[in-house]
């Protein structure tokens, strides 16, 4: 259990809940590892870790029935009032799981989400937050008025329980709606933000969360973001110049294993930034015992949302908590990876020598003849498309041809 003075300020008492399904139990023990984080995060004191392993998930109860009661004891024994569940939970698994505990419940997907919705703080981060909230709990309003529906009913009526459930669906709904439209709206601003930094070359921070994206802004561009050795220390989207140059340089959300979809699909303005970069810096915790599955993870995701073939520089930073013997292996491994402590600004000389190569690359000029309009989307995979003229004869288009993802190790 992880230990120190934050915890005399954690007032809620959790166990955690974990189903091996045909996983190493050392994959598990570190998922409820990252869990535990994630909780200490929320300021949640993690009282015990409970696993199972089974063939297949119990749609009913997750764990099974009787695991589940042994839980409840274990709670009531340790005085513990949360269960939080490394998977997500389906409404009727979270709604029989708390009938048989008496225990409040929550699944992983929601943890992140009441984080998320702690550490936003721009209009556009809090909107993004809250539309994956209410998308979450649309699915699980049904039975929070339950106890109404017993008090009145008969042939051709509605009883006030189910009343206020369509009630609370409907307003769930144009809620929703309304969060979308405002998004969007801040999204055309952000296209014209967009469209005025054209002239430089920019880059996106992308990683594994607690990675220390942050912190190699700060040592970049001394942008003064916030930083702290936690998960998610920072969610709004940040963007600075780095001194000397024309390169733009952004930080971004960072990404989690399980990552929610609903935040995946709210957060698609800000994760446009990633897509429209000509520069990707993947920062890897190299000192963290999982750091390759990290580097997987970031992978799926920047695929997920169409920035997998965008070039990147593998950034392998917190090297300095390793051995000169560990290192030496890793840059034989990653030989084109940049090994720096973005805490001590040291190797970010040569990161920065590296972008600034990427980015003194010429911006060149081709003609299409009309009738050839297809061939526009050959210098889209060719590289940043800066500028297209229409004139009389042929289309201009200003492009600068970018290196190819070789730059990754």
């Amino acid at each position: 259990m992880i230990e120190g003075k934050e915890l005399e300020e954690e007032v809620e008492k959790a166990i955690l809940v974990c189903a091996i399904l045909g996983k190493k139990r050392s994959e598990a023990e570190e998922h409820l590892a990252e869990l535990e984080l994630l909780a200490h995060t929320a300021k949640i004191s993690c009282m015990a870790q409970v696993t199972q392993e089974r063939e297949k998930i119990d749609p009913a109860t997750y764990l099974g029935s009787g695991k589940i009661e042994e839980i409840a004891v274990l709670a009531d024994q340790l005085e513990a009032e949360l269960l939080l569940f490394d998977d997500e939970l389906s409404p009727s698994q979270g709604r029989n799981i708390e009938k048989i505990t008496k225990k409040r419940v929550q699944d992983r997907t929601g943890l992140i989400l009441d984080i998320f919705a702690k550490r936003a703080h721009t209009r556009e981060a809090k909107l993004q937050v809250e539309l994956a909230r209410v998308e979450y709990l649309l699915p699980r309003l049904t039975g929070m008025w339950s106890h109404f529906t017993r008090q009145k009913g008969g042939v051709g009526l509605k009883g006030d329980g189910e009343t206020q459930l369509e009630m609370d669906r409907r307003m769930t709904k144009t809620r929703i709606s309304e969060l979308k439209k405002e998004i969007e709206k801040l999204g055309d601003q952000r296209e014209i933000r967009r469209r005025s930094r054209e002239k430089y070359f920019r880059v996106s921070l992308v990683g594994y969360t607690n990675a220390g994206k942050s912190t190699l802004l700060n040592a970049l561009t001394d942008a003064g973001t916030y930083t702290e050795d936690q998960l998610f220390a920072t969610l709004d989207s940040t963007t600075r110049r780095i001194p000397r140059s024309e390169v733009l340089l952004a930080d971004t959300v960072g990404f989690i294993r399980k990552l929610p979809h609903t935040l995946v699909a709210s957060f698609r303005s800000t994760l446009s930034e990633i897509k429209e970069a000509d520069l990707l810096l993947h920062v890897v915790d190299v000192s963290h015992p999982t750091f390759l599955d990290q580097m997987a993870i970031t992978d799926t995701v920047l695929n997920e949302i169409g920035a997998g073939d965008i070039p990147a520089i593998l950034v392998l930073n917190k090297s300095d908590r390793l051995p000169d013997c560990i290192v030496g292996k890793l840059q034989r491994r990653f030989p084109e990876g940049v090994f720096l402590s973005a805490k001590e600004k040291k190797g970010t000389k040569e990161l920065v020598e590296k972008i600034r190569e990427m980015a003194e690359l010429p911006i060149e000029t081709a003609k299409i003849p009309f009738g050839s309009e297809k061939q526009l989307a050959d210098f889209y995979k060719l590289g940043r498309v800066l500028d297209v003229r229409y004139g009389e004869e042929f289309i201009e288009v200003d492009f600068r041809r970018l290196r190819s993802k070789s730059s990754k190790a």
